[in-house]
């Protein structure tokens, strides 16, 4: 079935506080969506931002993030009131997310909140159901309160080293700071079961991200140490990152621990089969990040200034590919199978059946083959005009060199009349990919100023926010049009073809 979505974080809904939220906004996302025929809303990873306020340097796997609690909702429910929140200044313009206020601003809001919250049944049995991840989260968080925000290896020597008594001694100690972060999760995890279920209902599939590694500085870490390769005194020996290619001369340093992949081997991979396990019920689908660290990863000796020390090491495989096939039979993924591929890569994706992604913004640098021009594309694969990685297309068209642009325009056929975006938008809605998604910044025909993230920068990232009102009848009457030009109105196509047709064939 072809289908189609559009890409969008959930930080970058227009709204009042700061930042885009799980409240009214989303779901008036939702109905557009529907009205423009789309099937898929695809959005980045939801649990709280890290280094960098990257959505992929996350302290926890299993959280969600707080800044996406709608805060209206809480006044709804009597928890806040509205001078509360008027009364805070949660961003210096209304185009970008300011993330050092929502630091400063949002936890002592839902501290109010929670001042006001009884509890009851629902709570407990939201804190007794997720009690696997919640209990060491939200100790974690508590324990960083104390800390002064200090990542765990910085920690007393007890509680760094998980001491029996230190953590039970901590949890008696902080029991009302770990009530009030489970009280935090409670809210987040309603109101996203809550869209969720709306956009279900709406034949909206959520399209969720899970990034391939973690940060040392989360609880996951600290609560699984044995599962990553550190040393006696829990420092990392290698970190994770990519090697030096065309864009990036000293290649990128993550500097995420690696995973000792043959421990995890050893247990089935439980702790990855309970991540993609949680993820399959935030997510329709899931994108897998970095799909191609699990056939090799580049491993940086823990301590150098770049990447360029690095080599690649053997991952997982295929034993990785089969153990969550067989024990999460019903999950559907995405392999990001960007970057330096070799065809082991290659063949790991396609033994995995998992569909791979198709860039358009990569076909045209050169007129050398390339497996991103469209007439080499095999249905199964997902064609993205570009990634939240990559520069807008009208950026792209701004900075191309002179030869590329010229390749696009040939290959496209593109026009001044159609414009430059929303021909690359037709070309990408014409491949032979089961599913094509689009920026919501390329249906906005917007510059470099609304770029999401540029790879391997700190500083202006994952800030871009659409304005009020940019989701015009007009503009979702024109995605419909292309959506159904190309036959990629997915489950639509079945409702259309439901409802009765006049004597001229059009819907009565």
């Amino acid at each position: 079935m072809r289908t189609s979505g559009i890409l969008m974080h959930i930080t970058s809904l227009p709204g009042p506080y700061g930042v885009g939220t799980m409240g009214a906004q989303a779901y008036s996302f939702v109905d557009f969506l529907k009205n423009a025929g789309q099937s898929s809303w695809q959005i980045l990873p939801l649990t709280p931002t890290g280094y960098g306020d990257s959505p992929y340097q996350s302290c926890s796997t299993f959280a969600g993030n707080h800044y996406l609690i709608d805060l209206d909702t809480l006044v709804e429910e009597g928890l806040l009131r509205k001078e509360e929140l008027t009364a805070i200044a949660w961003n210096q313009d209304e185009e970008h997310v300011d993330f050092g206020l929502l630091y400063e601003n949002r936890l002592k809001i839902l501290r109010l909140a929670y001042s006001r919250f009884a509890g009851g049944e629902e709570f407990q049995d939201f804190c007794i159901k997720n009690a696997a991840w919640l209990s060491d989260f939200s100790l974690y968080m508590a324990l960083k309160d104390r800390y002064q925000g200090n990542p765990w290896y910085l920690w007393d020597a007890p509680l760094k080293f998980r001491d029996h008594d230190a953590i039970w001694e901590a949890r008696s100690q902080l029991r009302e700071e770990i009530r009030f972060y489970n009280f935090v999760q409670f809210q987040f995890y309603r109101q996203w079961e809550a869209l969720h279920a709306y956009a279900r209902q709406q034949g909206i599939s959520i399209i969720g991200d899970v990034p391939i590694y973690v940060p040392l500085d989360s609880v996951d870490v600290w609560s699984n140490p044995e599962l990553f390769q550190l040393d006696a005194g829990l420092a990392p020996e290698v970190v994770a990152g990519v090697p030096p290619d065309a864009f990036t001369e000293d290649g990128q340093l993550w500097g995420n621990p690696i995973y000792r992949w043959d421990r995890m081997e050893a247990n089935g991979f439980d702790w990855w089969i309970q991540r993609l396990s949680a993820a399959g019920k935030l997510y329709d689908v899931i994108r897998l990040d970095h799909f191609r660290g699990f056939e090799s990863y580049w491993a940086v000796p823990y301590g150098d200034k770049t990447a360029r020390g690095g080599k690649w090491v053997k991952g997982p495989g295929k034993a990785f590919v089969e153990a969550v096939k067989k024990q999460l039979p019903e999950l559907l993924l995405i392999a990001e199978d960007l970057g330096y591929l070799t065809q082991e890569v290659l063949d790991l994706r396609d033994a995995s059946g998992y569909p791979g992604m198709k860039v358009l913004e990569f076909a045209f640098d050169s007129r050398e083959p390339s497996d991103y021009l469209p007439h080499t594309y095999t249905r199964n694969t997902v064609c993205y005009t570009g990634t939240h990685d990559n520069m807008t297309m009208r950026q792209w068209f701004e900075t191309a060199s002179e030869e590329a642009a010229a390749y696009a325009a040939e290959y496209m056929r593109l026009s001044e009349c159609e414009g430059s975006v929303w021909g690359t938008i037709r070309t990408a809605f014409s491949s032979v990919s089961d599913q094509c998604i689009v920026q919501m910044q390329d249906f906005l025909n917007l510059g470099g100023e609304a770029r999401m993230n540029l790879p391997g920068t700190l500083g202006g990232n994952w800030i871009w926010r659409m304005q009020e009102g940019a989701l015009t009848p007009e503009l979702a009457q024109r995605i419909y049009g292309l959506t159904a030009l190309y036959a990629r109105l997915g489950r639509q196509n079945c409702v259309i073809a439901a409802q009765p047709l006049n004597k001229n064939g059009e819907q009565k």
